[in-house]
């Protein structure tokens, strides 16, 4: 079956060509670099004391102030180029990304990108070389007291330190693969008691994962939450649409206006309210058919996982979650 060979591709970290948006292209505009999208990289890097490479501010309205090296990506920059950029401008250093390992995101307008990174090259920037960029760079132990610019980046560096110990996801790095818009590719999952899965397609033109486009006034999560209201919307209300994470990303970024956008090939896993209303909002027992929810809409049907290997590898990401986070901070 190709399309569960397709969801073993986004499994394995690669990407898939995106060939067309299935909902929500109408309320979209093509993502455009400082016009509809804005794109953030930083960078988390540590030397071989664990401690974390800082740099102070040098722009007015938080000067001296010290925050992980990171900025905006540039038009015609790639989210690894822009990473890089940023870390030489800022710390002084060349730094090699490692892994992506957390994406937040405030609808398309807004997504930041979080890398684990290492030293290659370089050194650490020094007040001798402030400019606007940066005042210096400095290697924190995370104890002693320091300035910071915002606390938001104390749980980034918890989550580098947590990956550099065990590793809970795989290496996770962008695919240099265009896209228009900021969309979502979906694994949409539904489980039962039994271990059986059942993954949400389109079938037409041919069967395939469904695509949908962040719109500006949600979080780009809220892309499943479209499908599942357009596939089986008397459903919708009893179950959750929860956003696991990110198998893969895709972006090229190399034509302004063109290939600004996003694919995120996202794992998202439907799951039954315990508790289900009638009409009158009063409580009933739920009763568990251990199917998914039927499908209303004429485009959309399930698939049932044959491919065992397939099958135990999308249960245990769904079971642990052992996937490249997305927070959606809307």
């Amino acid at each position: 079956m190709e399309v569960e060979e397709q969801v073993e591709r986004l499994l394995s970290g690669q990407g898939s060509e995106v060939t067309g948006c299935d909902v929500g292209l109408e309320q979209s505009k093509p993502a455009s670099l400082r016009k509809t999208v804005t794109y953030i990289v930083g960078g988390v890097i540590f030397n071989e004391k664990e401690e974390v490479l800082m740099v102070q501010e040098a722009k007015q309205e938080c000067y001296k102030l010290w925050y992980l090296p990171a900025g905006r990506v540039e038009v015609g920059e790639s989210l690894v180029e822009a990473l890089r950029r940023e870390v030489k401008e800022e710390a002084g250093f060349d730094c090699e990304p490692i892994t992506l390992l957390l994406i937040q995101e405030q609808g398309p307008q807004w997504i930041r990108f979080i890398f684990l990174a290492r030293v290659t090259g370089g050194s650490l920037k020094s007040l001798s070389a402030a400019d606007q960029e940066s005042l210096q760079a400095s290697w924190w132990d995370r104890r002693s007291v320091l300035p910071l610019r915002g606390r938001d980046i104390l749980p980034l560096i918890d989550c580098g330190l947590k990956y550099r110990q065990g590793p809970w996801h795989p290496v996770t790095l962008p695919v240099d693969l265009s896209c228009r818009h900021v969309v979502q590719r979906l694994v949409l999952v539904f489980t039962n008691a039994e271990d059986q899965i059942w993954v949400l397609l389109i079938k037409v033109p041919v069967l395939h994962l469904p695509t949908a486009a962040a719109v500006k006034t949600h979080a780009v999560t809220w892309a499943a939450n479209m499908v599942v209201q357009e596939a089986m919307p008397s459903s919708y209300y009893d179950h959750d649409v929860n956003t696991l994470g990110v198998f893969s990303l895709q972006h090229n970024g190399r034509q302004h206006g063109k290939t600004d956008g996003v694919c995120f090939n996202t794992l998202v896993a439907l799951v039954p309210d315990h508790v289900q209303r009638n009409e009158d909002g009063e409580k009933v027992e739920r009763t568990e058919t251990g199917l998914p929810p039927p499908v209303e809409n004429p485009r959309y049907v399930w698939h049932q996982v044959q491919k065992q290997t397939l099958r135990e590898k999308l249960l245990e990401k769904t079971k642990n979650t052992s996937i490249l986070p997305v927070h959606s901070l809307y």
